[in-house]
């Protein structure tokens, strides 16, 4: 990842002499990143982390989202395809643009119940 930090300069352009300086560290790269993800959806916190211990101990992933996601993408294993961020509600996007890849992460509760993620790919 390319981590580009930005300067902000303002100048008194009568006396040509810096009047404010400082430094932000904006990450271009990230401002446009892409991820893939799959997620389960259910709607409680319990039945979210029963279903985690379950990968943990070696169940697969999409085969759980098929049998236990109320989330259309279920049927696709929890597919989510490519996404940046913005696309998602806040609590997912927080997630997503900061997990590890392939680690299941949660859950995590939005609006519409409570998750498990995978990020897949980030590009």
């Amino acid at each position: 990842m390319l981590e580009t930090g930005l300067f902000i300069l303002k100048i008194d352009f009568l006396n040509l002499a810096p009047i404010h300086f400082k430094q932000s560290n904006f990450n271009f790269e990230e401002k446009n990143m892409l991820v893939t993800a799959r997620h389960i959806l259910v709607n409680s916190v319990t039945k979210a982390q029963q279903l985690k211990d379950e990968i943990i101990a070696g169940a697969d992933f999409a085969e759980l989202a098929k049998q236990n996601s109320s989330c259309p993408s279920g049927a696709q294993g929890g597919d989510l395809g490519q996404f940046g961020r913005g696309m998602m509600v806040p609590e997912f996007d927080e997630v997503v643009f900061s997990a590890s890849i392939k680690k299941v992460q949660g859950p995590v509760k939005t609006q519409f119940g409570y998750h498990l993620l995978e990020v897949t790919s980030r590009d």
